[in-house]
């Protein structure tokens, strides 16, 4: 019986041993990564990036709203939605500029849906980057592309009321948590996540300080509110997390 429990034992430490060492292997490949090696790995099936991009908002919202997919030449308006919504899904070069293992990580798909006041700020930061990103740029090229583009007007100043749905079951934020957990996502002009009482994701703070953007370059505040369902009305697991 101790053998069986030992082999058991060296079994399982195995696996997670050898998980946790490709993990690592693939977290190495995407820091060390410095451009968009190919586009491939990066495009999907047209409907299925649709059904996907839909799924980040509650059924009432996305339904009516405009879907974007990206392809070999960029994000392109394939449904023109009604109710001034706009949901499609993030590739890596969505995330922060410094401090990233993943922001080359072809797996990463980031549902999104922003309503209207957000999507005037947030939209033309996802074609800036992409664009950049299309063009072989660097991460720090393409840091410097977004600063020359803000600085020469080319991103609307945040509305109001700024916000997106992220509730999406189909998503994969990253290699730690998959698709982490459902949270609404609201933007600010450039503030101190303290006036909100936000702290950093994964702090067990109501409300979670994203860390791009944030002046990085872009002048906008995205803070992080977990909420316990997805958008198909399915519980989230207690153990999940924001990305």
């Amino acid at each position: 019986m101790r053998n069986r429990r030992f082999v058991v034992f060296a079994v399982s430490f195995a696996l997670t041993f050898g998980f946790l060492t490709l993990w690592r292997m693939q977290a190495q490949d995407n820091a060390t990564q410095s451009t968009l090696a190919s586009i491939d790995p990066y495009l999907m099936d047209r409907d299925t990036e649709i059904a996907m991009a839909r799924s980040a908002a509650p059924p009432s919202v996305a339904k009516d709203a405009t879907v974007m997919v990206f392809g070999r030449d960029g994000y392109e308006t394939v449904i023109k939605g009604t109710n001034g919504f706009v949901c499609n899904v993030d590739r890596s070069w969505m995330d922060r500029f410094e401090k990233s293992r993943e922001f080359w990580n072809p797996k990463r798909r980031g549902p999104v849906c922003y309503n209207p006041q957000a999507a005037k700020t947030l939209l033309p930061i996802l074609l800036i980057r992409t664009k950049l990103a299309l063009a072989g740029k660097s991460k720090d090229e393409m840091k410097e592309g977004m600063k020359a583009a803000i600085e020469k007007g080319e991103l609307p100043a945040i509305e109001p009321g700024g916000m997106a749905y992220m509730l999406s079951k189909q998503g994969h934020l990253n290699d730690i948590c998959g698709n982490c957990a459902p949270h609404l996502m609201f933007y600010l002009s450039l503030k101190d996540g303290n006036t909100w009482g936000a702290g950093a994701l994964g702090s067990g703070s109501v409300v979670e300080l994203a860390p791009h953007f944030n002046g990085n370059p872009e002048p906008v505040t995205e803070l992080n509110v977990v909420v316990p369902e997805w958008s198909d009305g399915t519980t989230a697991d207690s153990g999940d997390h924001a990305h």
